[in-house]
């Protein structure tokens, strides 16, 4: 629920559109374009103006990203450059090919995690989102699973530096580990990084043990809750619950951000858990409860994965905002947004914005898969030293 003097803060431009990759590559920026349009055309945006983004500065970038990387990724940003070279900088790849533009593209999207975060910071808003934020693989010196930039770790650095002292909690919901913003604050006791992920076992990228817990002065700032493969709804909220609650309570932080990859989701096709949209109606509502618990209400959102553009994201995001701007959501989607985007589609889009409980048959190894998931629980918070 809103609370009365809430001032929240939506950043965007169709500018985040160019961090686009090939034309059949699964990060797809077409998930934004339907989602302003599902929030538009609930009139979600009425009254809330749109935050034009500012690109992040070289001196923002440098604070987390290596000076030579840096320039590798202007070079291979050039109409001629040549894929091949870039490769031992993690560009020039599969999973992140180069594009023209690709330093302004991203340094657009950090720039607009940054302003988020600031905005908030200072004041002038208590929640900001940044949906094209979230690009939480890149690394100091390498790009990584479709991220050249770390958004989220530009603006936690900015708010280091700018408001010393500050203590900040990273929430990350992405099916996949939020390995780049963990290791460049590994061991820093004032960030606290929670992934809740699926297992690395058969998972990208292959990271997010329960014993990567930090190093030096940051150890037990790390926090990993690798998931079963096949997890449902039921068990990812009870395992969510069980660790946010006491954890940010001890740590007490000042600001929150939170990661909102929806490729958990059982009809996304890169990973194996099954839940459902529920969860996205749930998790903001845990977070955005805990914003205003613990620090002021001080709360940032950022996007991340999520590959079924057509049935998940939209609805997901759509949910995440609602939550933030303390509106009420219709059951039902609009029937006007389903018929513009149908024809593109490749699947039948959903009529609601909660997958009814029938959808999917329940997944056989359930009771074996919950008991797994309670034991990983319990060996993170028996782990937690400030606890």
């Amino acid at each position: 629920m809103r609370h009365a003097e809430d001032k929240v803060a939506f950043v965007y431009s169709d500018a985040f559109t160019r961090y686009k990759f090939t034309e059949d590559h699964p990060f797809n920026p077409k998930r934004l374009e339907m989602t302003l349009d599902l929030i538009h055309t609930l009139r979600l945006l009425d009254g809330v103006p749109l935050i034009e983004p500012v690109p992040a500065t070289m001196e923002q970038l440098l604070a987390v990203h290596d000076s030579r990387y840096l320039d590798a990724v202007q070079r291979a940003s050039l109409p001629d450059a040549d894929p091949d070279s870039y490769a031992p900088w993690g560009l020039g790849t599969e999973d992140t090919p180069i594009f023209p533009g690709m330093h302004d593209a991203s340094a657009l999207v950090a720039g607009g995690t940054v302003q988020a975060a600031e905005l908030v910071m200072s004041g002038k808003a208590d929640h900001a989102i940044n949906l094209a934020g979230g690009l939480h693989h890149a690394h100091r010196a390498q790009a990584s699973g479709f991220c050249v930039y770390n958004d989220i770790a530009v603006a936690i650095a900015h708010v280091k530096k700018k408001y010393a002292g500050a203590r900040i909690a990273y929430i990350d919901t992405d099916a996949h580990h939020g390995d780049g913003v963990q290791w460049m604050f590994y061991e820093d006791p004032d960030v606290l990084t929670i992934s809740f992920h699926e297992t690395g076992k058969y998972l990208y990228p292959g990271t997010g043990e329960i014993t990567e817990r930090g190093e030096g002065r940051g150890y037990g700032y790390s926090l990993n809750v690798p998931l079963e493969a096949f997890t449902e709804d039921e068990s990812w909220m009870e395992s969510l619950t069980a660790i946010l609650e006491p954890v940010l309570d001890a740590f007490a932080p000042d600001l929150i951000i939170h990661q909102n990859g929806c490729d958990a989701h059982r009809y996304d096709p890169l990973t194996h858990l099954c839940a459902t949209t529920r969860i996205y109606r749930e998790m903001p509502r845990l977070t955005h409860r805990l914003a205003h618990k613990l620090c002021g209400g001080r709360y940032v959102a950022v996007g991340g994965g999520g590959y079924d553009i057509w049935r998940v994201v939209p609805r997901a995001w759509t949910m995440l905002w609602a939550e933030m701007l303390g509106r009420p959501l219709p059951e039902a989607l609009p029937p006007e947004w389903i018929a513009r985007w149908q024809g593109d589609a490749p699947d039948p889009l959903p009529t609601q914005f909660v997958d009814p409980p029938n959808l999917f048959e329940p997944i056989p190894r359930r009771a074996e898969i919950e008991e797994k998931n309670q034991i990983t629980v319990r060996r993170v918070l028996n782990g937690t030293p400030f606890l």
